[in-house]
């Protein structure tokens, strides 16, 4: 029986060819590995999604039982961020950027630059554009977020793959 990692894996490998014949491009046994990286990426991310909208409501119902003040859904949030990150550290390293037998990475220099990469993407990017979308170009404030996603999510690949989790 065939594992889900290879089922992705020849997923992302003829979805690979199909994007290339679709631009008019060889589709290359190193583009294939980069694109699957970047699809189990995107499978970590939505783990990391799904991870933290439920730390986030749990944790605001949680501080709402033990104590109430104004600004819980902003504790909630850090809470939620706090985790989630660590979550996607964790499987980022287990299942994307895998060192190879015998190397060595310092994990908290590479946890620290993983705070400071989904920082800069989930916070900084992701309201800046949030403004240009709902203020510049008056899109919904719904909609705003997932047209987000299509710059954040290559961007913190990126940023993960040649800064974060550099060999």
């Amino acid at each position: 029986m065939m594992k889900l990692s290879e089922l992705i894996e020849r997923i992302s490998a003829i979805a690979w060819r199909m994007i290339c014949k679709i631009f008019h491009r060889e589709a290359t046994e190193s583009g294939s590995e980069g694109f699957f990286q970047f699809v189990k990426f995107g499978i970590v991310g939505l783990s990391n999604t799904i991870i933290s909208y439920l730390i986030y409501t749990f944790g605001l119902l949680g501080i709402r039982r033990i104590v109430s003040f104004r600004y819980d859904y902003l504790a909630a949030q850090v809470l939620a961020f706090v985790i989630s990150v660590f979550w996607s550290y964790i499987w980022n390293s287990k299942m994307v950027f895998s060192l190879e037998k015998g190397e060595k990475r310092p994990f908290w220099r590479s946890l620290a630059k993983t705070y400071v990469s989904y920082s800069f993407t989930g916070l900084f990017l992701s309201a800046v554009l949030l403004w240009l979308w709902v203020n510049v170009f008056s899109v919904s404030e719904f909609l705003a977020p997932l047209i987000n996603l299509v710059i954040t999510v290559p961007a913190n690949f990126l940023i993960n793959k040649y800064w974060t989790f550099k060999k």
